[in-house]
């Protein structure tokens, strides 16, 4: 794998996969959002070009300019939070651009398609999730997601590509959306604050980004066509512990209000990657404690919190 696409660069996984790409000299062409705030975000090097376009442009996307290129990572979607998940209208939109990606990278001489689906394609599962675990989603985004794997791949089919659909857990890293757990309570706990928790009694799955990358440079290279694997580190721990070390990194002295907030009526109690088969076909293995992995977040989150001060 010499040169890829990714769309989606500004996020978590997706700044974590270019670096990855620097890093093993891989050549990158990143498709972001014209006048995207969050542009800085991706690395500047040699290694790496900006390529303005919506995601509603991809289909009308001009690439005669671009080198053939092997590998279409396909991260970007539309109204991922709050009330715009049930937006039925754009989650629609979503899987029509997801189609017109698998066309884009046919076009631009790609081999494979890897596409970022969810852990909102299941709906409630309590246990281990597997590519094989039956998809209920509940919301028009998980709805959303198992539909455009499952159109991607026959497409991607049609096209001669090489497709494989990711169902990613809780990853947590540098760019991640501040509308995380995580992220408000780092947030919360550098402004002196007590975050308010739930008695945080959930077994759940974190996985860094870099890993999550890597994951995704093993399934770009190795991934079975019309395979889904499940992004995760394959361990759960109580959600409590997660965030007394994230206290403790920040303040070991500071306030946590557990119990402050009640479950939900639909709380999921036990969440975790059966990632078997991702390590089987590809040979990937996380390799980023959460200790270490956290650390890196909570400096990044300082410095982004820095920026902002002084703008």
């Amino acid at each position: 794998m010499k040169r890829i696409v990714v769309t989606g660069p500004t996020g978590a996984i997706g700044t974590a996969l270019i670096r990855e790409c620097i890093a093993k000299d891989i050549e990158v062409y990143a498709i972001v959002r014209p006048h995207s705030a969050r542009a800085a975000r991706i690395p500047e090097d040699a290694h790496v070009h900006l390529v303005e376009c919506d995601l509603s442009g991809l289909g009308d996307l001009d690439v005669s300019d671009i080198p053939p290129c092997d590998v279409f990572y396909h991260f970007g979607w539309a109204a991922t939070i709050g009330d715009a998940r049930n937006d039925m209208r754009l989650q629609t939109d979503n899987i029509r651009y997801t189609i017109e990606a698998a066309g884009l990278a046919a076009r631009m001489g790609c081999e494979a398609f890897v596409g970022s689906g969810s852990q909102a394609e299941y709906g409630r599962v309590e246990g281990n999730l597997t590519p094989q675990t039956p998809a209920f989603p509940e919301n028009g985004y998980g709805m959303a997601k198992l539909c455009a794997g499952q159109m991607s791949r026959i497409e991607c089919e049609k096209l001669g590509l090489r497709h494989v659909w990711t169902r990613i857990l809780s990853i947590y890293g540098p760019c991640d959306s501040d509308k995380t757990m995580v992220t408000t309570t780092i947030r919360k706990l550098l402004d002196g604050q007590i975050p308010a928790l739930t008695k945080g009694e959930q077994q759940w799955d974190y996985l860094y980004s870099r890993d999550a990358a890597r994951a995704m440079i093993a399934l770009g290279e190795k991934g079975q066509h019309g395979k889904v694997y499940c992004i995760g580190s394959g361990t759960a721990r109580p959600l409590k512990e997660y965030i007394e070390q994230i206290r403790d990194l920040i303040d070991p002295e500071a306030g946590l209000g557990f119990g402050e907030i009640p479950y939900g009526a639909r709380q999921v109690m036990y969440l975790c990657a059966d990632i078997s088969e991702l390590t089987k076909d590809t040979g990937f293995v996380p390799q980023t404690d959460f200790r270490t992995g956290m650390t890196e977040t909570i400096a990044w989150m300082k410095s982004e919190w820095r920026q902002h001060e002084n703008n």
